[in-house]
């Protein structure tokens, strides 16, 4: 529906993060899907932010690492996504 709202010479800024996630193990989220899909298209763009843009206490940062690894550990042992009836490269 929000689509539908953006009008001639407007911007629409959507936030997200692709490390909170609670669904159930093996359900992808949806961001993330968003971002496979309109990923390359003209005047959209995702930012992707890194502890180093965590402007808090340090240990925040290390643990926002620690997710990040922890979640590149879990991605290389599942098997790919499958999404739509194909497997996703």
């Amino acid at each position: 529906m929000f689509l539908t709202r953006l009008g001639f010479n407007s911007k629409i800024v959507v936030t997200g993060d692709v490390t909170q996630v609670d669904l159930p193990s093996g359900t992808v989220s949806g961001l993330r899907v968003v971002q496979d899909i309109l990923e390359g298209i003209p005047d959209i763009h995702f930012a992707r932010l890194s502890s180093a843009d965590v402007v808090r206490h340090k240990l925040v940062s290390d643990i926002v690492d620690a997710y990040g690894r922890y979640d590149a550990t879990q991605a290389a042992q599942e098997p790919k996504a499958i999404h739509r009836g194909k497997r996703r490269p």
